[in-house]
Formats: C-alpha cells, sequence, structure tokens
C-alpha cells in the first residue's frame, strides 16, 4: 500500500511537470491598437496561431494559422522564437494621387517576431484592423510550396465574395453564403471577401504590397467554419487562345513562386469595422503598401476619360455625319465633345489596330498620327487599348520598346487589357508594365485584371483597374450587385466601373439589347452618383456625346465632378443596402448616395452637415429621384437651397435610386 502510495505520488508530479513544460512551450503575445479596441493574440505552438478579438463585440477570428512552405522547409511549423520587437507609429503619407484622402493618417502598433531559421512575422494593429506578413532572410531564391493563411469563425457567419477561379475577370457578381455552406469542393473565393460576422462588426479581408508572387485564394472548409488559403502555381508553359486575346496556362509548376530569398511577402489585412462606414472610408491598402518611386510626377494628372465603345456602333443623329464605327471621323467627333467639355483624355479601344497581337498596324480606317494632333490642338490626350498579349510580346523583344515607340507619337497611356489570370507572372508584368510606362511618362489603366494590391501607390501613373463587374456587362450589371462595390472592391483600390448611363429603366423595363445606346438598370441619379461614390483616377465617361447633349444639366454635373479627392466621409452606410458618401476636393463637397432594390421601397435619411465649416453660408445643388421614378428611371428633380453647419437635409431615393450634390 505504501509503495502504491509513492508510485501515486511519483505520477501526479510527472503529470504536473509535464503540463507544466506544455505550458511553457506555447507562449503568446498580445497586440492591441492604438485606440484599445482591437485585440490581436499571437500563440506560438507546433505552428504560428492568431485570434482577433474586438473589445466591445468579443471573440471574431480564432485560431487562425500561419505557415510558409519552402521547397525544404516550412516556416511556422514548430517555430522556435529568437527575439521580438515592439514599436507604436503615428505619421502621415500624403499619396501622389489621393483618391479618398490627400493627407492619410498611419497610426498602429507593431509586434515583429523573429525566429530561427532566418525568418520573422510581422503583425500590425491598426485601428480600423489588423494585418500580418512573413518576412525571410534566406540566400539565394527560395521555391515556395504554398502559404497557410488558414481562418475559423467564432460564430456562424454570413460571407460576400466573388467565385471563380485562377483564370478570372474578377467580373462575377457577389455571391452570398453561409460560412458553414462553403464547402471544400466549391468555387474558390477571391479577394475581396467581406465577412459579416453578425454581432455588429463586419470584416473585410484582402492584400497589399503584391509583388513577385501570386494572388490569395480562400477555400471554404464546410462545417468546420472557416477559410483555407489558395495561390495559383506558377506558370512553366503558357499558349494563347483562339481569339488571340487571353495567354493560358498550359503547364503549371509544382510551387507557386520562385522569388528571392531575402524579401518581404504581401500583406494579408483584415479592416475591422463597427459601422459600415469605415469600409467606405479605410485606407488600409495605401497605409501598407510602399509608397511612390516616381521621381517627377509632375506628368501625372489623372481626370475624366470619353469613351465610345458603348456607343461606337449606334451612334446616330445629324451631327453624325460619317460611318459609325472606328474611323478618323468617328474618333474626332468624340475629341471634339471632350474639348466642349473639359475632358482631358479619350480612349480609343479596341479595333484601331489591324491585329489585337500585334499593335504597331493600324487600320487604315484609322489616321493614329492625325488624331494624336488634333488631340493635342484641342487639349484631349489619347489613350490606346491594348493586349497583354501584345505588351508580354514586345517584352520578350529586347530590340523594340513599344513604351518608346507610341511615347514618342505622343500617346498618353495604356488601358492594357485581358490578362484575367492572378499567378506570379502576371503579378510580375503589372509592376514592369507600370515601370515601364511611368519611363515614358505613360499613364496606364489595367483591365481585365485582379483587384488592386497597392501597385498604383509605387507606380501613382497606374491610375485605375478594372476587376469589377461594371457597365460592360449591361443587363447583369444591377443595383443589388453593384451596391457591395463601396465596401469592397472600391475599397482596396481605384476601380474602372465606367459609369454615365443617360438610358435609365427599372429592371422590369429593362430589354438586352435595345440596339441604340446604353440602357442600364436604375434610376438617373444613381448613375450620376457614380461618379461620386466610386473612385478611379481615369473615370470614363460611358455614354455617347448625342445622349448627354440632350441631358445638359446632368452633364455639366458629371463632367465638373473630380477624380481625386481632400476628404471622405460616409454619411450614411448599410452594405448591401444604401451608401451616402461626401468627399470634398478643395473648399467644395461633392456627395451621392446609391440604393439596391429594397424590395420596392424608398428609403429616406436625414443628413447632418456637421462636416461644413462654421460661420459660412453655402449653396447646395441636388440631383433627386423624382415622384415617378420607381416606375420611369428617367424622372428626377433638381433642387436648390441655402445651409450651414449643422442643417439637416432630408434625402429620399427611390427602389434602385440615387442622390447627387454639390455644396459650394
Amino acid at each position: 500500500m505504501k509503495l502504491f502510495y509513492q508510485l501515486g505520488r511519483v505520477c501526479c508530479l510527472l503529470l504536473i511537470v509535464g503540463m507544466s513544460l506544455a505550458a511553457s512551450a506555447q507562449k503568446t503575445f498580445d497586440l492591441l491598437s492604438p485606440d484599445g479596441n482591437i485585440q490581436l493574440s499571437v500563440t506560438l505552438g507546433d505552428r504560428i496561431y492568431y485570434t482577433v478579438s474586438d473589445r466591445e463585440h468579443g471573440l471574431l477570428l480564432q485560431n487562425g494559422e500561419l505557415q510558409l512552405q519552402l521547397r525544404n522547409e516550412t516556416l511556422g511549423k514548430n517555430p522556435r522564437l529568437s527575439g521580438q520587437k515592439r514599436a507604436s507609429v503615428d505619421d502621415e503619407i500624403r499619396p501622389v494621387v489621393p483618391f479618398k484622402f490627400s493627407t492619410v493618417r498611419n497610426r498602429y502598433n507593431q509586434l515583429l517576431l523573429n525566429f530561427k531559421g532566418n525568418y520573422s512575422v510581422e503583425f500590425r494593429a491598426f485601428d480600423d484592423g489588423i494585418a500580418h506578413r512573413f518576412i525571410t532572410r534566406k540566400k539565394g531564391e527560395v521555391e515556395v510550396i504554398h502559404e497557410d493563411v488558414n481562418l475559423s469563425f467564432a460564430g456562424d457567419y454570413l460571407l460576400h465574395a466573388q467565385l471563380d477561379g485562377f483564370s478570372s475577370y474578377y467580373e462575377g457578381p457577389y455571391e452570398h453564403f453561409e460560412s458553414r455552406g462553403f464547402k471544400p469542393d466549391d468555387k474558390t473565393a477571391s479577394l475581396p471577401l467581406l465577412i459579416d460576422t453578425r454581432k455588429g462588426v463586419k470584416i473585410l479581408l484582402s492584400e497589399a504590397d503584391l509583388n513577385d508572387y501570386p494572388c490569395l485564394f480562400f477555400h471554404g472548409r464546410g462545417d468546420d467554419n472557416g477559410l483555407t488559403s489558395i495561390l495559383a502555381p506558377a506558370p512553366l508553359e503558357t499558349k494563347a487562345d483562339q481569339n488571340g486575346r487571353n495567354i493560358r496556362v498550359a503547364r503549371e509548376a509544382d510551387y507557386i513562386a520562385k522569388t528571392a530569398g531575402t524579401r518581404e511577402f504581401p500583406w494579408r489585412w483584415y479592416i475591422i469595422a463597427r459601422n459600415d462606414g469605415q469600409l467606405i472610408e479605410s485606407t488600409m491598402v495605401c497605409r501598407l503598401s510602399p509608397q511612390n518611386t516616381v521621381e517627377d510626377v509632375s506628368w501625372i494628372k489623372p481626370g475624366l476619360v470619353m469613351w465610345d465603345w458603348m456607343n461606337r456602333w449606334s451612334d446616330y443623329g445629324p451631327e453624325v455625319n460619317y460611318r459609325a464605327g472606328v474611323n478618323t471621323q468617328a474618333y474626332k467627333h468624340y475629341i471634339d465633345f471632350a474639348s466642349r467639355n473639359g475632358i482631358p483624355y479619350m480612349v480609343l479601344d479596341e479595333g484601331w489596330s489591324k491585329n489585337i497581337a500585334a499593335p504597331l498596324e493600324v487600320k487604315p480606317e484609322v489616321d493614329l498620327d492625325e488624331l494624336v494632333r488634333y488631340g493635342n490642338a484641342k487639349n484631349v490626350g489619347l489613350i490606346l487599348w491594348i493586349t497583354f498579349r501584345g505588351i508580354q510580346d514586345d517584352f520578350d523583344d529586347d530590340s523594340f520598346n513599344l513604351f518608346e515607340h507610341f511615347s514618342g507619337r505622343g500617346i498618353r497611356g495604356f488601358k492594357i487589357d485581358f490578362m484575367d489570370r492572378n499567378d506570379q507572372v502576371i503579378v510580375n508584368f503589372y509592376e514592369r508594365a507600370a515601370r515601364e510606362a511611368a519611363r515614358y511618362r505613360m499613364l496606364i489603366e489595367l483591365h481585365g485584371s485582379f483587384k488592386p494590391a497597392g501597385l498604383e501607390y509605387r507606380y501613382p501613373n497606374v491610375l485605375s483597374y478594372e476587376g469589377v463587374r461594371g457597365v460592360e456587362n449591361r443587363g447583369s450589371c444591377i443595383p443589388d450587385n453593384s451596391i457591395y462595390l463601396p465596401f469592397m472592391r472600391n475599397v482596396t483600390g481605384p476601380m474602372s466601373f465606367t459609369p454615365g448611363s443617360m438610358l435609365n429603366v427599372q429592371p422590369e423595363s429593362y430589354k438586352q439589347g435595345l440596339g441604340v445606346n446604353l440602357v442600364m438598370i436604375g434610376t438617373r441619379v444613381h448613375h450620376m452618383a457614380y461618379y461620386i461614390l466610386f473612385e478611379s483616377g481615369l473615370q470614363m465617361i460611358a455614354d455617347s456625346p448625342r445622349q448627354f447633349d440632350q441631358n445638359p444639366d446632368c452633364r455639366d454635373f458629371i463632367f465638373s465632378t473630380p477624380v481625386t479627392w481632400d476628404e471622405t466621409r460616409a454619411l450614411a452606410a448599410e452594405a448591401g443596402q444604401h451608401a451616402i458618401v461626401a468627399r470634398r476636393h478643395g473648399d467644395k463637397w461633392w456627395i451621392g448616395g446609391i440604393t439596391a432594390n429594397n424590395d420596392g421601397k424608398s428609403p429616406e435619411f436625414d443628413l447632418r452637415l456637421d462636416f461644413l465649416q462654421p460661420d459660412r453660408s453655402y449653396r447646395l445643388t441636388a440631383f433627386e429621384d423624382g415622384v415617378n421614378a420607381g416606375q420611369q428611371a428617367m424622372d428626377y428633380d433638381v433642387c436648390r437651397q441655402e445651409v450651414k453647419r449643422g442643417d439637416v437635409i432630408h434625402v429620399r431615393m427611390a427602389r434602385n435610386g440615387g442622390w447627387a450634390a454639390t455644396i459650394e
């Protein structure tokens, strides 16, 4: 009995010691946002785990996992800490092209964990979210097999995302689904991904400082209730498809990237919004991206762009005394209109060259040099549509430089289309195109692209990206989808939605292929408000000169709207329902609001003008949905009144409606 008692004591002691050793093997590091509302907890065990909590709303993300799998080792597996550093930063960023704010406050607390094996993981906690990234210090090149960014949800959440694959236009409609219903064998979710925790908090997830590395996607985990990362393999062999526009991957590597062993990997960021307006106002990508690398930026001039693509074959009227289509006369007509209305750019879209893969061969119907001369005389710069394939072929030929050639002929920029992939090769192409364009003082819009991830801050000549279900999609571009854009896609960066329809209908009146110009779903004022709500450094004008000239008050309002902003304020915001945003450029304010279908209801809002300067009077001019706009979408009224700081204005919008105003 005595021996049995002694053995029991020994076993208990061994158990206690074992538990103590297990506990000591796990180390937890807490990082608070500067305002103390967000807590990030990092635990080191068999791998690196992290948990995110909000002081008011509790646990949001639990037991997230981070690993970086290289060819011969996995960083983050059984991590051995060698040191840690903490810092607090509070400074200002002044972006060359201000999409939301001319001055961005950059305030965060930082935790840098250094590990044996020459790598680190950096965490930052902002007042509106958190971010993390790997940093490596390896010799030579490394092959990255995979990166684990695995999330576990602390509840049954509602997710909003585009579901697609690696050969993606990023133009699919947003889909809305339960977190437990997102199965591993479903389509992958592209970024940005919006998470409604149903706790009064929404989380927007995306990435920044993306370079020499593929884009991040996610699979669902079904009943396991979370997300698992997936990234496109590096292409080993590519092949042009039959239409000549796209270059598809024919053979994949067994790794996602071959890259420098000493580098900083992309940021994975999470905006944590206690109200949906915080998503609209967020500057997370700006704060996490390297800033301008272009020495002289004086030539970078954002602005409106006249665009003929949606109307070129259906122009009509006495002023159209030429054969509609792609020819010198047609382009001159659009240049004349742009010049009369102070529009600084005109894009020559697909069709000006004989062969989309050989852009040096211009169609005989298009006198490019004459159009450049004519545009310069009218103060309208020309931007050429061109394919990724055309530029990539040029990159492969060291004896010729397409950027130098067209810059020398007076072309102001390229609209580069049909990348439609997101692997390491495409990401590197974006940067090379931006760098070459900057070298020859050319502007860039990336069409057929993935979502922005910060390149536009390093190369501010990159003024816009597509990667959105915009007006080109005609009848499937509906307010019920577009209402998510200010809360998701536009948060990641500038967006070429190509707004500007003057022919407007409610959904039941829409007929695909009406044959005349640009008919779009949503009220007239809904489409006017896009110019205030949607951010783009090259903001396209989609409708025809005739339609705008028949609506001079709407035309003049739209064409007076800036494309850069000194200040942005969300006045009323609910993702999926409505967004009303005030923006300041200089001393003048613009307010734009849109709604979705809203079950046929007409939402109303009382907005307090507490952002105006005190002791001054202002003139408000507002375009409002007319009394019949719920049926006849082109119905609108114009209201004018004197206002001052603190006044309350009443805003009513029809279903699929809008509100657009200036205060000066």
